[in-house]
């Protein structure tokens, strides 16, 4: 498991020390570091594979423009260091990333380690990154063109319906199954635990169904969705709404990745109501319990309150000091605050600015209401 991450001169880090847990919930300010945390994990896993260069742009949906974008300004030197620490007796993994000479889109691998965490630098789905652009409804999706056991989902999630239509009775680890009576038959594999998941998430009056189809002699895939009722016809993605596909994926990946996987996913939360936001916390929770290591980026206090509660009503078997929360706003001691879950659901600590929106606004309006009442 990945303990420590270091960046050193990354955009707007000159120096941090992340610690992180068996769940890792990054969230805070905008413009903070929640996403450059992200990337410099990506191009740390660029390095750590064995290229020359680091690619700023394209591999994993990285879009991050020249050198000099990504080079920590005011930093007096032209190299980014990026270290990586394990759980268990390991040497760290260190990676130093030059500017080249000449204006180019990528960076040199200046210094790298001869070790490195498999799960970081494995295909998916043992790592699999899902970003915060994922698609929305879609006609038809694209086939990938890749061996079946290491086919995954996708940056953007535009694999989901071939995994499913490929890896449909693909037997999901006890652990991550969805709380029911009884996991027997069919209940095991991968579509219909994928059905039970999004139907909780969703809030559904029982259980929808999914048709994930890769169409003979083309490239081409579809999905199709049942939603519950006597009627209940087959539809188009389009008529079911964007928290169904971009919720699917997340569900999808978190059901296949191995033990000892990484999962990296941000905002998890897009296009879900308030309730089913928590049920993705909770997911996610139980995915971390079960062996695969997360990392969720969120502005979703939903969320973490889910993994609150998994942990507090003992849903999961997730210890409490495996899950840690850092929470980004530049007036902080190293630019964050980590926070740490108790057993109890509660947090260690409640920074300033701290999902404390609810809290000012309606305190604002119970003020204005008093002034009017003065008039």
């Amino acid at each position: 498991m990945i303990a420590r991450l270091g960046i050193r001169r990354f955009k707007g880090f000159k120096a941090v020390d992340l610690e992180l847990g068996q769940l890792t919930v990054l969230t805070g300010l905008n413009s903070a570091g929640k996403t450059s945390t992200v990337q410099a994990l990506l191009l740390l896993r660029q390095a750590l594979r064995g290229d020359a260069v680091v690619a700023l742009n394209g591999p994993d949906g990285l879009a991050l423009g020249e050198p000099l974008d990504v080079l920590h300004r005011g930093s007096g030197a032209e190299t980014i260091e990026l270290t990586l620490e394990t759980t268990g007796p390991t040497e760290p993994s260190r990676v130093v990333l030059a500017l080249p000479e000449e204006r180019a889109m990528h960076l040199q691998v200046r210094e790298r380690a001869s070790a490195a965490p498999s799960a970081l630098t494995q295909a998916e789905p043992a790592f699999t990154y899902l970003c915060a652009e994922r698609h929305g409804p879609r006609d038809t999706l694209t086939a990938h063109a890749t061996d079946v056991e290491t086919l995954g989902v996708g940056v953007f999630g535009e694999h989901t319906a071939q995994v499913l239509a490929l890896q449909e009775r693909f037997a999901v680890d006890s652990g991550r199954h969805a709380p029911q009576d009884k996991h027997i038959g069919a209940l095991r594999f991968l579509t219909r635990q994928t059905e039970l998941w999004l139907s909780r998430i969703l809030g559904t009056a029982g259980s929808l169904r999914i048709e994930a189809r890769w169409i003979e002699g083309t490239t081409v895939t579809t999905l199709r969705f049942q939603m519950p009722g006597q009627q209940a016809e087959w539809t188009r993605p389009q008529n079911v709404g964007f928290g169904v596909s971009y919720a699917l994926p997340i569900v999808v990946a978190g059901l296949r990745a191995p033990k000892g996987g990484l999962l990296v996913v941000e905002n998890p939360e897009a296009h879900l109501h308030p309730a089913g936001q928590s049920v993705m916390g909770a997911f996610l929770a139980q995915v971390a319990a079960s062996g695969v290591q997360v990392v969720v980026e969120t502005h979703s206090d939903h969320v973490i309150n889910g993994v609150r509660r998994a942990v507090a009503e003992r849903a999961v078997t997730l210890d409490p000091d495996a899950v840690a929360v850092l929470y980004f706003r530049p007036d902080a001691p190293g630019g964050h605050d980590r926070i740490q879950l108790r057993e109890t659901g509660e947090l260690s600590a409640w920074p300033a600015g701290f999902f404390d929106q609810l809290e000012q606004d309606l305190g604002a309006i119970a003020r204005a209401r008093r002034g009017s009442r003065r008039r």
